[in-house]
């Protein structure tokens, strides 16, 4: 668990650039707040303009966006006239959000770049598409790792 002095930024490897935790967040329209803070309005569910608003920065499709966080296109429009997102959908969309977002990072900001890397199969996910293993929190957490092993720039 971090405490007062841990950072709340990092370098990021090779570039210099402080790259802000939780910094994600951004793709989704949500401003810069405390992980608890963030914890609490996934609890609540998030407003549907979250899933929007990442749509629109990520340059994914609705169809795309809705498999990876595990909605059925039915239901997502009734989240849509709802205006709010479910909290098991919420936290779904946020993991998402920061799988995309370190791959942005590892991208250096390129969206399409991004897009195509998450989508092509990966040797070093046994040929797995990244945004496919990313639906659940153990491939997310899968795909993170190589996202790190190439930061740094081990061979997977």
């Amino acid at each position: 668990m971090a405490d007062a002095r841990t950072p709340r930024h990092r370098r990021k490897p090779g570039t210099g650039r402080r790259v802000e935790p939780y910094a994600y967040g951004g793709l989704l329209g949500i401003r810069q707040q405390s992980p608890l803070a963030l914890a609490r309005r996934v609890r609540e569910g998030l407003a549907f303009a979250t899933f929007d608003r990442f749509q629109r920065n990520t340059g994914l499709s609705a169809q795309v966006l809705a498999s990876v966080v595990d909605i059925k296109l039915r239901t997502l429009h009734r989240r849509k006239a709802e205006g709010r997102l479910q909290p098991e959908e919420s936290d779904r969309l946020l993991r998402f959000s920061g799988v995309f977002g370190k791959a942005l990072d590892l991208f250096e900001g390129n969206v399409a770049t991004t897009r195509a890397w998450l989508s092509s199969p990966a040797r070093a996910l046994g040929g797995e598409r990244p945004i496919v293993l990313a639906k659940t929190d153990l491939g997310a957490r899968e795909v993170e790792a190589l996202i790190g092993r190439l930061e740094h720039g081990v061979v997977s």
